[in-house]
């Protein structure tokens, strides 16, 4: 699977990116991936070329670029519960300075760059995230209603982005939340948030799973959680960008 690395122009700086897309020389759907908390790191680079093969163009950007290149942070090959407190505890101050206005800054800039690649094709994108990233990619949809025709978050507090950005979202979309994440009443909070921004959605507890659980490199990983994130998220992307 062909793979790249890149620097992403933006109005603060370049953001690192990597970027996973199919051998055959034909132009594919564009889908944007924003990482967990932890960043770009192997695990990332597994997944994005694993949905390259699918038939996609995969860009997945160090969204916390401002700190630094990847790895933001120094991160041991797994990432225990015996180290995530301090880990999380270096991290937290650079996504608290992550701020509204700076996601939308970088969203148009990704989206830009994502559109002039030249194994990308014309047409809608995707957004993809997870944790964090799931709300980042909330909030990019919201904010390219034209261009992003499909949405998936994964044990991410997509209800962060507020009525007004869910209001804004004309994307088909995927909310795979962790069973420990959201209690009953809290799912029916966000699901009736949902209904009342209109969105074309499905919103579903993954049994069995902690926050996390679609990394491998997390005592979070849960397998079955994973390969139920693969099978929400291709029928997504394929009757949004190839049957759309």
């Amino acid at each position: 699977m062909p793979t790249k690395t890149l620097r992403i122009p933006t109005p603060d700086g370049q953001a690192d990116a990597f970027a996973a897309f199919p051998e055959r020389g034909e132009r594919h759907p564009g889908v944007l991936m924003y990482a967990d908390a932890f960043g770009i790191r192997p695990v990332l680079r597994d997944m994005a070329s694993e949905l390259a093969g699918h038939g996609y163009y995969v860009l997945v950007p160090n969204f916390l670029y401002r700190n630094g290149p990847t790895p933001v942070i120094d991160l041991p090959e797994r990432i225990g519960e015996e180290v995530r407190p301090a880990l999380i505890a270096q991290l937290m101050p650079m996504i608290e300075a992550h701020t509204t206005e700076r996601v939308l800054s970088d969203a148009d800039a990704y989206l830009r760059f994502l559109a002039t690649q030249p194994e990308v094709g014309a047409g809608p994108v995707a957004v993809t995230g997870y944790c964090i990233g799931g709300l980042l990619a909330t909030h990019t949809a919201a904010a390219h209603p034209g261009q992003v025709a499909a949405l998936a978050a994964f044990h991410a507090p997509v209800g962060a982005a507020g009525p007004d950005a869910l209001a804004a979202i004309t994307a088909q979309a995927h909310f795979g939340h962790a069973e420990s994440d959201l209690t009953p009443h809290a799912l029916d909070e966000l699901n009736r948030a949902l209904d009342a921004a209109k969105l074309d959605y499905t919103s579903e507890v993954y049994p069995g799973t902690v926050h996390g659980f679609t990394m491998s490199d997390t005592d979070a990983f849960d397998s079955a959680g994973l390969r139920r994130h693969w099978d929400r998220l291709l029928p997504l992307l394929d009757r949004t960008l190839r049957h759309g």
